[in-house]
């Protein structure tokens, strides 16, 4: 009978089965040393840290582009989370990357997002001195607020993929934040895009912004016409053109994940059509001075009557010593849209007598 505890073994079949340019789990550093679950390695034990906390229940009933829908099938930040999530698995599995340590990355890359999507995202960025992201925000959130202050305590390289899966605008490879050192972090932040490139399109089609005939034929000549196989073409370019991952033969220097040119160029312009017609100029955007009214209105109230904030974010911000403005952006920026709006109306909406 073995000596090995569960997580030894898992370890050791790590070793033996992983890409040599995979992420180990016994190689996994935390900002605080704890002693090792004899079960889990420390990926997977990050992963299940993020899917019991409190931030992340919050995703369900926040916006991912449509504010507020009223049928059942649009994505929500959470579904959107999901989907990311098993996207970028698959992609993991094919090039024998760590599969614990990208789930663990995807579940927690958008635990940040304000209420009402970018909507809210915006309004927190004007009005915020420090300017908002909510990349930055995911972070802070494992590393500070979450556990009354403790933060999770994750690995650095689930810490550091959440902060940079964020991209730029006119690249899905590119980001201002700088590029994760695990090829599982860089998964992530590639999968994102491939995600919700195509499920804000099929939304988009569902709410009747966009139609299939108006979607660019030289992007789906390249992707794929439908929904699956537009994801399909994404993923196997993914894998196919990284194929050096699984570490077999000469790979680039640095290791940097990519797609190949036709299929990068074709992701890269559908990508730019749905800011345009979607994401910056729609009916998507309608009810965004509402949103940005909601926001402002809250932050101002807040920043004023400080005393009315959680007593947790607080204690934080006094024993980090930080402007009572950085407590006022956790709270609204940790709300979902529904309890956003039910503390508008608590505050500013006159209550109704005699009903």
């Amino acid at each position: 009978m073995t000596s090995l505890t569960i997580r030894e073994q898992r370890e050791a079949l790590e070793a033996l089965t992983l890409s040599p340019l995979a992420a180990f789990s016994v190689a996994a550093v935390r900002e605080r040393p704890e002693e090792p679950c004899p079960i889990r390695p420390a990926y997977q034990r990050d992963r299940d840290r993020i899917l019991h906390s409190k931030p992340f229940r919050r995703l369900k009933h926040k916006t991912q582009v449509f504010i507020a829908p009223v049928g059942d099938h649009y994505r929500t930040r959470l579904t959107h989370t999901l989907e990311v999530t098993q996207i970028s698995r698959t992609v993991a599995r094919a090039l024998r990357l760590n599969e614990d340590l990208t789930e663990a990355i995807g579940l927690g890359h958008d635990i940040g997002h304000a209420p009402f999507g970018h909507a809210g995202e915006t309004a927190l960025t004007r009005i915020y001195p420090d300017h908002f992201r909510h990349n930055e925000q995911s972070r802070r959130i494992v590393e500070v607020i979450a556990r009354a202050g403790d933060g999770m305590n994750l690995t650095y390289a689930v810490r550091e993929g959440i902060y940079l899966h964020s991209k730029a605008r006119h690249d899905i490879m590119t980001t201002a934040w700088g590029t994760a050192s695990t090829l599982e972090g860089q998964i992530i932040k590639i999968c994102d895009s491939v995600a919700y490139i195509n499920h804000d399109i099929d939304d988009a089609i569902r709410a009747g912004v966009l139609r299939q005939g108006d979607l660019p034929k030289e992007c789906l000549d390249v992707l794929g016409h439908g929904h699956g196989q537009r994801i399909n073409t994404m993923v196997a370019d993914l894998i196919q053109h990284n194929w050096w991952a699984i570490g077999l033969g000469v790979s680039p220097d640095p290791p940097l994940l990519s797609m190949s040119l036709p299929v990068l160029e074709a992701t890269n312009t559908l990508r730019e059509f749905m800011f345009r017609n979607v994401y910056l100029n729609n009916a998507a955007k309608n009810d965004d001075d509402r949103v940005h009214f909601v926001i402002e209105t809250l932050y101002s109230y807040f920043c004023a009557h400080a005393d009315q904030l959680p007593d947790d974010l607080l204690q934080i911000n006094q024993q980090r010593q930080e402007p009572i403005a950085r407590a006022v952006v956790d709270y609204i920026s940790g709300m979902t849209d529904r309890y956003a709006l039910e503390v508008f109306k608590r505050i500013f909406i006159p209550k109704t007598w005699g009903a």
